[in-house]
């Protein structure tokens, strides 16, 4: 029997994300830890926290431990937001009295350890959590990863992003992040009426970025890998508009502006309300 064909690859590149942030983080100063970025509320070191947090939850997910359940019932989208977000503040609070040396310490340990929990997955294997952005109730492990790299991904831009120093957005490691965002595509277009056969493309300029296709079909929009037939619309914006428009790092019309949208106008204007967060 053939081996299944992972759709999303993810699983090697979080060393080398993990060795990219690292090396980021002894390079800041201390201006450079306390300074604002696209998390609005958040600092550099907060978003370094928040990165630690992330680690924290899987290694103690892979021993078996859930923590405390959450103090109010979890029956919808917006609950499920409201639950991460007072998780995630709590822990940055706490962190504040942590040291940047301290907290990229524990950066650099328990990353090697989060890594190899996602090499040992069954990449097929029904995933401890959905990627609920994308509509899924229920997803298979590679995706649930794959959304775990977007967001390694997107966190450490943004520091990259506050500090001046880039470094992340290439083919190896931005593309697989804008690759996962895409497969929302679907959700966010799933209140938009167009008649069966309807194409978006939808291309992110550069040699990282790519083209992506969204077809109208009777049941519903859906992601196909080849045109097939001349698009009805096509949406080109660059790579650095992408990562923050489907993180909410800029404003839907701010991202609009900055992109060029050809065909039918109103069809390309949905992409932009995509968020492949949970916020």
């Amino acid at each position: 029997m053939a081996e299944q064909e992972v759709p999303i690859k993810t699983v090697h590149l979080f060393p080398l994300l993990d060795q990219k942030l690292i090396e980021l983080l002894r390079s800041l100063s201390t201006d450079d830890w306390n300074r604002p970025t696209l998390a609005k509320l958040w600092t550099v070191k907060d978003i370094a926290a928040h990165l630690l947090d992330g680690n924290m939850r899987v290694i103690s997910s892979a021993h078996q431990f859930a923590g405390d359940p959450p103090s109010n019932p979890i029956n919808n989208y917006s609950d499920l937001v409201v639950f991460l977000n007072g998780l995630n503040a709590t822990w940055v609070n706490a962190m504040k009295r942590v040291s940047p040396q301290l907290l990229t310490d524990l950066l650099e340990t328990t990353g090697k350890q989060y890594s190899e929990i996602m090499t040992a997955a069954d990449l097929f294997a029904p995933a401890p959590f959905s990627v609920a952005w994308a509509g899924e109730d229920e997803s298979v492990n590679w995706f649930h990863i794959a959304r775990e790299y977007t967001e390694k991904f997107h966190h450490q831009q943004q520091i990259r992003e506050a500090v001046g120093k880039q470094g992340i957005l290439t083919v190896e490691l931005f593309y697989p992040c804008i690759d996962t965002f895409m497969c929302g595509l679907p959700h966010a277009y799933r209140t938009v009426n167009a008649n069966a056969g309807t194409l978006i493309q939808i291309t992110v300029t550069g040699e990282a970025g790519g083209n992506w296709y969204l077809l109208k079909m009777a049941e519903g929009w859906t992601l196909i890998k080849n045109a097939g037939s001349v698009p009805d619309t096509i949406v080109t914006l660059s790579p650095d508009i992408a990562w923050k428009a489907f993180t909410k790092g800029i404003d839907p019309q701010t991202a609009l502006e900055a992109s060029n949208i050809s065909g039918n106008i109103n069809l390309g204007e949905n992409l932009f309300n995509m968020v492949a967060v949970m916020a």
